[in-house]
C-alpha cells in the first residue's frame, strides 16, 4: 500500500512528532510512504518511516532531486512547483493530512475528488451549504490515523468496494 502523508513545511513540535509516530507505523505495516519530499511534515514522516526500515518516495516541487529531505529514497523532480500535489495524492491509495496550510487544503481535494480515502490529524475540516462535511475521516492520535488509514484500505479492497486507485492500474499494492 502506498499511503500520501501531508502537511506544511513548517510544523509545531507536537506536530513533528506526530508526523515521525505517521511515518514509524506506516513502515510498521509495510506501506510505502508518498509526500512532497521537503521539509516540515514531509520531513519527519519520512525520518519515522525510515527510522523503522520503511521506503519513502518524494514528489519534488523543484527541477532537482537535491532538493529532496535526508530520509527520502526516491526522490522525483517535477519542475511542476506546487502542481506536483496532485501528483502525491494520485500516486496514493489513501491519504493522512498532518496538521496542514493552504497546500495541504489543496491535496485534501485532489484526493477527494478522485475518491481516495483521507484520514486527517489536526488537520482542516470543510463545510458544504454551512454544513460539516465528514469526508475527511478524523484522527485524535497517530495510531488512530494509521489504523483508519489501513481500515479504510481493506474496505475498498473488500468484496464490493472499489480497488484502491493502484491496483485500477495493475501495479498492485
Amino acid at each position: 500500500m502506498i499511503v500520501a502523508v501531508i502537511g506544511d513545511s513548517t510544523q509545531s513540535a507536537d506536530t513533528g512528532k506526530a508526523a515521525e509516530r505517521v511515518g514509524e507505523l506506516l513502515a510498521g505495516h509495510g506501506a510505502v510512504v508518498i509526500c512532497g519530499g521537503l521539509t516540515g511534515v514531509m520531513e519527519s514522516v519520512c525520518r519515522g518511516a525510515k527510522s523503522k526500515g520503511g521506503l519513502t518516495i518524494g514528489i519534488l516541487p523543484g527541477d532537482t532531486p537535491e532538493q529532496a529531505n535526508p530520509w527520502v529514497d526516491i526522490p522525483i523532480a517535477t519542475g511542476v512547483g506546487y502542481a506536483r500535489n496532485m501528483a502525491v495524492v494520485k500516486s496514493a491509495d489513501a491519504v493522512i493530512a498532518v496538521g496542514g496550510g493552504y497546500g495541504t487544503l489543496t491535496e485534501i481535494a485532489y484526493a477527494l475528488k478522485r475518491g481516495v480515502p483521507v484520514v486527517g490529524l489536526n488537520t482542516w475540516s470543510i463545510s458544504r451549504n454551512g454544513q460539516e462535511d465528514t469526508s475527511i475521516a478524523r484522527a485524535i492520535s497517530p495510531e488512530d490515523a494509521v489504523d483508519k488509514v489501513i481500515a479504510l484500505s481493506r474496505q475498498q479492497n473488500s468484496p464490493g468496494g472499489a480497488p484502491p486507485p493502484n491496483q485500477r492500474h495493475g501495479r498492485g499494492s
